[in-house]
């Protein structure tokens, strides 16, 4: 862990193995924090703030691009640790690393960007002005499916609003965390202003409900979500990012090559353990078989392997054994229920060891499916033909989640229409990248609340303070 600038694990009693999920294999002990560290790493935070708040935003800047830099240097070394513990391939945690230094550098642009106002009084010589201040301690606890870089948007939007901040990473991805606190102290950040503490459900439970946290930024399922509301110390501030079971519409209008090929990647990249991964889609009875028969022969063709040993694979295994039977089971009840599996649908013969499930197409799908209204978080489509635009729409609006949806069509109206009327946070229209730095990324119903990425994603650690000044002039 590191805890005001010093690396260690100085009191634990209790540990907690790390497996590789490619082998199952045994890769790392991992500490498990209990309440005298989690105290003392909200008290260096808390002592941190009293200085970090006050530094020149332009310090602040160049502190962030020096982390930057650093975890550049250390892309490799923090990908293999990515891979090694929640098996995406090597390609994509590389991937992951430069997105994370990509992070640091955006939000050094935006720390020197903080900026107020000033507004009319009706009377003569008086002024106001509002000002953003940073919130104060923030307690971040992120999810293992993209470990690092999800840390990082927390991370880097917080200290660059000049809050100070305790990170608790996910039980199954602690030495990828570790790895990017390295750049954070190989950069000079000044002691306690960020802390990583490790350990399991009760370890974050310690965090988001210390009385000396003063935001909770959290991303992960939306039963931890709710779990955290009952848990915070009095009135709290709370970002939470809580997935959802994303939709796509294909309507008969579509560029289908373009379709097939976004929904492959959307679908399946990350074995399917994405907040923003395609679940279930929408497709026009005119090309609905066109459709289903092209992403089938594509799914059958991508490549299941370990990361590290097949660095370029498109498929590594699911990261825990209660995600892989949650998949089976999403695909058991869509047989039973009468769907079709065209491809994958069970483990792969190729690998008897690890946590791997074949990429799986399943067609004609009702709504009553799991895969149809339940996240599924795993290399898994479900397909569904629909005749009226309008009752796709209510389908894909027809769930508790609203983090992300996407269509592809080639009609102006209809792009529009899609865009106007699929309620969710991110909508994606003949493309799957719902998410861009520097626009706001966030959820609605269910969700989550809050925003990460863009201007909003910092905007989320501060708050404003009117000042009537009366100057008499």
């Amino acid at each position: 862990m590191y805890i005001d600038a010093h690396f260690g694990s100085a009191g634990v009693t209790q540990w907690l193995d790390v497996v590789n999920p490619s082998t199952e294999q045994i890769v790392a002990h991992a500490p498990d924090a209990d309440q005298q560290v989690v105290d003392s790493a909200v008290a260096a935070a808390t002592h941190a703030f009293a200085s970090w708040r006050w530094v020149n935003a332009f310090e602040r800047s160049r502190v962030l691009h020096k982390i930057g830099d650093e975890i550049s240097h250390a892309e490799r070394r923090i990908a293999t640790a990515i891979t090694v513990e929640m098996g995406k391939p090597l390609g994509e945690a590389l991937g992951e690393a430069r997105k994370l230094a990509k992070a640091f550098h955006y939000y050094a642009g935006e720390a020197v960007r903080i900026f107020g106002e000033t507004i009319p009084n009706e009377e003569d010589g008086f002024i106001s002005f509002v000002e953003k201040e940073p919130v104060g301690v923030v307690g971040a606890i992120a999810p293992w499916n993209y470990p690092v870089e999800l840390i990082g948007w927390k991370l880097a939007a917080s200290l660059a609003a000049g809050c100070t901040i305790v990170v608790k990473p996910s039980e199954y991805t602690p030495s990828s965390a570790e790895e990017l606190f390295r750049c954070l102290d190989a950069a000079g950040l000044p002691a306690g202003v960020a802390n990583l503490i490790m350990g399991g459900r009760s370890t974050g439970k310690l965090l988001v409900g210390h009385p000396g946290i003063d935001k909770v930024a959290f991303t992960g399922s939306q039963a931890a979500g709710e779990d955290i509301y009952r848990t915070v110390s009095g009135i709290t501030s709370l970002s939470l990012e809580l997935g959802g079971s994303c939709p796509l519409i294909v309507t008969a209008n579509a560029d289908l090559e373009r379709a097939v090929a976004g929904t492959l990647r959307r679908a399946f990249r990350n074995a399917g353990q994405i907040c923003i991964s395609i679940n279930r889609a929408y497709v026009h009875e005119d090309a609905y078989w066109h459709f289903i028969e092209a992403l089938s022969a594509g799914a059958r063709r991508l490549v299941v392997a370990d990361g590290i040993a097949q660095e370029n694979a498109d498929v590594g295994p699911m990261t825990t054994r209660a995600g892989l039977d949650k998949v089976m089971r999403h695909v058991d009840d869509a047989k039973a229920r009468g769907a079709r599996i065209l491809c994958g649908g069970s483990r792969p013969q190729a690998h008897d060891k690890g946590l791997f499930y074949a990429p799986t197409v399943i067609a004609d799908c009702s709504p009553d499916m799991l895969v149809m209204h339940e996240e599924t978080f795993g290399p898994v489509i479900g397909v569904s033909p629909y005749s009226s635009l309008d009752d796709a729409i209510t389908q894909a609006n027809g769930t508790p989640s609203g983090l992300a949806a996407y269509a592809y069509t080639e009609h102006v109206k209809e792009s529009f229409t899609l865009s106007r009327r699929l309620d969710f946070g991110n909508v994606s229209i003949n493309h799957v990248d719902a998410g861009i730095m520097n626009a706001p990324y966030g959820g609605r119903k269910q969700s989550g609340t809050g925003y990460e990425h863009g201007r909003e994603g910092m905007e989320g650690y501060l708050h404003l303070k009117h000042v009537r000044l009366r100057h008499g002039a």
